[in-house]
């Protein structure tokens, strides 16, 4: 069995594989891609491929990257505008797809190396395989409480919330931090899918729900400005 804690793109990670047969490189090859898509696509390092292209210094960007940007492009005009990276005034800063389409990148490295049974959690967002996992969802305003529990074969889940950064997801449409939602949480299977949706989804607000709903292959769970929970009769919870 592996179990590895690293910091990378400024939050927790940690891996725990139950496969005895996958090697500790597996691992090794997991973090080196994260610490790499952070030296590559941090809006917050200067030298980084994302603030290059964003201050107009490349001529073409990587396969990688125009995956990232074209993501980033479907969601804004999926939500209307709500979800947007490039808002007047501030830097390009794609994160919200990048940490999420990087750790499923990782999981599928895992994949390659044998890895059948795992879980990835990348600062709450998490990607597992092989069944049954649990997964706690913090309740938005108790930190030291969950407001569910999942169960979860495979696939991944993702949540966006106002209580680790405060209203730092803006609405595209207005320039002003989304509000209508305390907490908004999206199964989905892959994290790629999940993350973004979540962000996505909570930038639009209470109308964010029913949209993320209505994806195929999402699950919902949403705690909303008056405290009222929603979520999808699908949604995985642990009775």
């Amino acid at each position: 069995m592996l179990h590895r804690v690293e910091h990378v793109m400024g939050f927790p990670v940690s891996l725990r594989v139950d496969d005895d047969t996958v090697p500790e490189s597996a691992a090794d090859t997991v973090f080196a891609w994260l610490r790499e898509v952070d030296a590559r696509f941090s809006p917050f390092k200067a030298d980084s491929e994302v603030s290059r292209y964003d201050r107009g210094e490349l001529s073409a960007v990587s396969a990688d990257l125009a995956e990232i940007l074209d993501l980033c492009e479907y969601y804004r005009k999926a939500t209307g505008g709500a979800f947007d990276v490039r808002l007047p005034g501030r830097r390009l800063d794609p994160c919200a797809v990048v940490k999420g389409w990087s750790v499923q990148r990782a999981a599928e490295l895992l994949k390659a190396a044998g890895a059948t049974r795992f879980v990835l959690n990348a600062g709450g967002d998490v990607v597992v395989s092989g069944g049954p996992w649990r997964v706690g969802v913090r309740h938005p305003e108790h930190a030291d409480q969950l407001c569910t529990v999942l169960s979860l074969d495979g696939g991944a889940v993702a949540t966006s919330a106002r209580y680790e950064r405060g209203d730092h997801i803006l609405d595209g449409r207005t320039g002003r931090p989304a509000t209508g939602l305390l907490s908004l949480t999206v199964v989905a299977p892959t994290l790629t899918e999940a993350d973004s949706v979540a962000t996505a989804a909570f930038a639009m607000g209470a109308e964010g729900v029913d949209w993320a709903a209505s994806l195929p292959g999402c699950e919902v769970f949403a705690v909303d400005a008056e405290r009222r929970v929603l979520r999808t009769p699908d949604f995985p919870a642990v009775p």
